[in-house]
């Protein structure tokens, strides 16, 4: 999972890389309004996590565009603002959570999961496919009754995956959700995790659709 925070406090942007990373999650971070717009536009991202008070352009403002322009990945507001009447405007405004802080990082972690649990139209952290499964919650995977040992990359790959199960995932958003802009990526390194993977479940499991990204099945074929 590949995360946007938007925070301009130094001190809390980089423990939130720190804290998200320790957590399994990809994160990015940018300190106002306008670099955020733009990473949006460049790149995939499944959660923005948004502070209200950005110098510029403050956080309700940026919201606001960015739901005008129809971009509806999940938003969850992080602030010091804990008046209902800011609750209200920034969930009125698009928001899709409101946390204020001080919060556990816990807490953030799990709002993070329902978020995207809604998002992909599930109701409980297991996500199923067939006899493969994958615990959000305990990062947990099996296939039938066999525990799988995973990497983090090849993880959040194949939550990717599995939530999207029987559909095709484009190569750019599964590399997306894989990596973060501090991390080095080889030319090759997508393959040879979607290769890994496959030797773990079964080389039938996740099919290539040539020129454009990958598909995992639920029931693989015979």
């Amino acid at each position: 999972m590949r995360i946007l925070i938007v925070e301009d406090d130094p001190l809390l942007g980089a423990g939130l890389l720190t804290g998200l990373a320790q957590d399994g999650y990809r994160a990015d971070w940018v300190r106002s309004a306008d670099p955020a717009e733009h990473a949006l536009r460049a790149e995939h991202f499944d959660v923005l996590l948004l502070d209200l008070g950005l110098p510029g352009r403050d956080g309700l403002s940026l919201l606001r565009a960015l739901r005008s322009k129809g971009i509806d990945l999940p938003i969850l507001i992080l602030t010091a603002r804990d008046a209902v009447a800011d609750k209200v405007a920034g969930l009125d405004a698009g928001a899709d959570d409101y946390l204020v802080k001080p919060f556990d990082l816990d807490e953030l972690s799990a709002r993070i999961r329902a978020l995207t649990r809604r998002r992909d139209g599930h109701a409980t952290p297991l996500l199923q496919a067939g006899e493969l499964a994958l615990d959000t919650v305990r990062r947990e995977v099996s296939l039938g009754d066999r525990p799988l040992s995973l990497s983090p990359r090849e993880y959040v790959l194949l939550e990717t995956l599995i939530a999207n199960a029987d559909r095709v995932v484009p190569r750019v958003r599964l590399a997306a959700t894989a990596y973060g802009w501090r991390d080095e990526i080889e030319s090759n390194a997508l393959e040879v995790h979607i290769h890994n993977l496959r030797n773990k479940l079964g080389k039938d499991r996740i099919l290539t659709v040539r020129g454009v990204g990958y598909r995992l099945v639920s029931v693989p074929p015979p």
